[in-house]
């Protein structure tokens, strides 16, 4: 409601009087307000003349009239924030009740008109609370029902709503968008919930108020704290003062032109995080005089080390705090850091006891140094800060715990024994003989045996070692489990699972399954004679137990009887004629098959195969030992042979030439003497070569050339050898002398002819 003062003057009138009149705002221009002369008292015929009229500076009137308009506050403005929309960053992992401040809705009208209460906008995670302020303004605060969870939902929008107690009522309403941060999980902490200041009235700009701090567990850009005042602070109070917002120093900056003794305001520390944590320090500002004596901290009793598996209330350190100054000056506060596992409780008079309020971990923390703030409530408070030291003992708490789920161990087979495998490792993050790790295998079996058959193992490091050479076609592949135990007692274990893949390796030459030969005797094929050709022969079939590349089979012909007649498939083993047969081929052959695989190095089988060229299947198979074979080349021990063949031939020869010389000589003495044997004492016997033995082609009998004909004495011949197609016809003992007795009586007789 506003008032305007109004002076009017008459120029006949001395009588003074006021009246006072009430407009309603947004009243239309030229609306009817009130009969001045009626409520004057005065003619109204009479105003003219007496120059009534309104004065607004100094004037000489004869008479005055004081009047008073108050305009009336209409519910015509709705409430409205400052912000169009409001961001809170909240951690997921806060817990329930944690509050956060929000923006407060401004309205023009007064009274029952400005802003009442406000509401939020359902939510299972939030709900809204009424905070009242010193002056008994009220102001909102968000306040976490149930825990957040990031992954189940990163943002949750909501709505602020802020009316007013107009009639009908209005309102206003702001987002508040609320993002759970999954990092950044240490907001900056204060040393003090409250600070409190005592300045004059007529401080100059600049005068420092008091310094805030807040400390930021978290590094780097986390942990970089930055002040500022909350936007709950009033815009005239943030006029008046300001913040450093590195330092947290709150200065001067204005006029202090308030009538509050008073004042209250809310600081906001954050960190530089991507998304920024906040907390809210109040601050309260107020004249009054020096407060010049701190708190003293002194430590009567301290126990450390603790073990971590401490119970919470267990008494750590007895506190004494004193302070000289008197009445409120000399009432002091203490506290920690909230985010330390331990708390203050009050004792006797002065003295507070340092408890454990949470679980210890030495794992994650082995040691604390607990900061403990005694603030005094003088003003401005003066406040002493105290470190304990704490560690924590270890106790066996924690297994072993493997690098990995399952390890996975390959090795070749054919390894040697006491080959080194594989070195499994577990870590304990206790300490001392809690923490030192032994190893031991699982008894289990492999294959039917025991696994300590097949392994060892060093109990202090986990290095594996082989007791047996592996198999690749016996055990491709094997599974046990190790496990690993502390020191401590009751001691605490873990296993975990090792696999072993046994790789293969080229130790296994190929096996040839067809064709098979028995004995060391040659697999035997027949084709026909007028076989076409590309007429399959046979197929070679071999199999290698190794795997992969090395069980991967080519085929070679590694000998042929005759290269031009038959070729191998490389990839099949199919044996097949190159040409058609003819009828000069000869009827046996023989070919060397190699069947190689492909390892490093290659292992090879072959197999020989003899071919018979017949139309039908001969009732007895020959021999291919030596047919078809290539004649051997001369080696040493052949060369050696031959020479010694042919001196002794030599030598024997030269000895039937003397002994012919001999007999010849003695011939012509007998046959002047008539001492030739005569013909009738000898049967004779034919060694024909001619054209009627077809049956023998080829004599031996002396070299005798074909077509000739030799007659001597029938004892004197007998058939020594007949192989293959060759008849040797040799002489028998005697057969010198009596051949050249009957050579001689045949230069008289002529009974023999050659």
């Amino acid at each position: 409601m506003r008032g305007y003062l109004m002076v009017f003057c008459l120029i006949c009138c001395t009588a003074d009087g006021q009246i006072v009149y009430s407009i309603a705002e947004e009243t239309e221009r030229g609306a009817s307000v009130g009969n001045i002369a009626k409520d004057l008292g005065i003619d109204a015929a009479t105003l003219s003349a007496r120059k009534f009229r309104m004065i607004t500076g100094s004037k000489n009137p004869l008479e005055l009239y004081r009047m008073e308009f108050k305009v009336l506050d209409i519910n015509d403005n709705s409430p409205s924030f400052p912000l169009s929309e409001y961001h809170i960053n909240m951690p997921e992992f806060l817990s329930p009740g944690a509050r956060f401040t929000l923006p407060s809705a401004q309205d023009l009208d007064e009274g029952a008109n400005s802003v009442q209460n406000y509401t939020l906008s359902l939510d299972e995670h939030f709900y809204l609370e009424m905070q009242i302020r010193g002056d008994g303004s009220k102001y909102p605060e968000l306040v976490l029902k149930k825990a957040l969870d990031r992954e189940q939902q990163a943002t949750h929008r909501l709505l602020l709503t802020a009316k007013d107690g107009g009639n009908p009522p209005k309102s206003g309403d702001v987002p508040v968008i609320v993002t759970v941060l999954d990092t950044n999980d240490n907001a900056p902490e204060f040393e003090h919930s409250v600070y409190r200041a005592s300045i004059l009235e007529n401080s100059p700009s600049g005068t420092l108020v008091v310094q805030v701090h807040a400390t930021d567990l978290d590094e780097g850009p986390n942990g970089e704290v930055r002040y500022s005042f909350s936007n709950t602070t009033s815009a005239d109070l943030q006029r008046m003062f300001s913040i450093h917002p590195h330092t947290g120093e709150v200065t001067v900056n204005g006029v202090l032109a308030v009538q509050r003794p008073l004042l209250e305001m809310l600081i906001e520390a954050r960190d530089n995080g991507a998304f920024g944590m906040s907390s809210t320090a109040k601050l309260l500002v107020e004249i009054t005089d020096v407060n010049n004596h701190g708190p003293e901290i002194t430590i009567t009793s301290l126990s450390s080390p603790i073990p971590e598996d401490a119970i919470p209330g267990t008494v750590i350190a007895l506190l004494s705090i004193l302070d000289k100054d008197p009445g409120e000056n000399g009432k002091v506060t203490c506290q920690i850091s909230e985010n330390l596992p331990f708390q203050l409780k009050p004792s006797l008079q002065n003295y507070y006891s340092l408890v454990t309020s949470e679980l210890l971990d030495r794992e994650l923390i082995s040691e604390y140094n607990i900061t403990i703030t005694a603030t005094d409530l003088g003003s401005p408070p003066l406040s002493t800060q105290k470190t304990v030291w704490v560690q924590i003992s270890d106790v066996n708490d924690n297994p072993p715990v493997f690098s990995a789920g399952a390890f996975d161990v390959f090795v070749e087979e054919n390894n040697p024994l006491g080959a080194f495998l594989y070195q499994v490792s577990a870590s304990d993050p206790d300490i001392g003989e809690n923490g030192r790790v032994s190893y031991v295998l699982r008894n289990s079996t492999v294959a039917g045996s025991a696994l300590t058959s097949f392994l060892s193992m060093n109990l202090a490091n986990g290095s594996i070692y082989a007791k047996r050479a592996f198999d690749f076609e016996q055990l491709r592949s094997f599974h046990f489990q190790v496990e690993a135990k502390d020191n401590g007692s009751p001691a605490l274990s873990a296993a975990i699972t090792v696999n072993v893949y046994i790789s293969d390796q080229n130790d296994n030459a190929p096996a040839i399954l067809y064709p098979t030969s028995q004995n060391g005797s040659v697999a035997v094929e027949v084709v026909p004679r007028l076989a076409d050709e590309d007429y399959l022969v046979t197929k070679v079939v071999a199999d290698d137990e190794d795997n992969a590349q090395n069980a991967w089979l080519s085929y070679h012909l590694a000998h042929s009887s005759d290269s031009t007649l038959f070729q191998l498939s490389p990839h099949t083993g199919e044996l097949r004629t190159t040409r058609s047969m003819r009828s000069t081929d000869f009827l046996k052959h023989k070919v060397v098959v190699v069947v190689r695989d492909h390892g490093d190095p290659p292992l090879s089988s072959t197999v020989t195969v003899g071919i018979l060229l017949a139309d039908t299947l001969p009732q007895a198979l020959p021999d291919f030992d030596d047919s078809g074979e290539p004649p051997p080349l001369l080696n040493t021990t052949n060369i050696y042979l031959i020479v010694s063949l042919s001196c002794v031939s030599f030598i024997f020869a030269a000895f039937i030439f003397f002994l012919a010389i001999i007999r010849l000589c003695r011939c012509r003495t007998c046959c002047c003497s008539g001492c030739c044997c005569p013909a009738e004492d000898y049967q004779k016997a034919s060694v024909g070569l001619g054209p009627s033995n077809s049956s023998i082609p080829n004599g031996d009998a002396g070299n005798v050339p074909s077509g000739s004909r030799l007659q001597v004495p029938g004892p004197c011949i007998q058939v020594q050898q007949v192989q293959s197609d060759r008849l040797s016809a040799v002489l028998v003992h005697g057969i010198s002398e009596k051949l050249s007795t009957l050579l001689c009586c045949a230069g008289d007789k002529g009974t023999s002819d050659y």
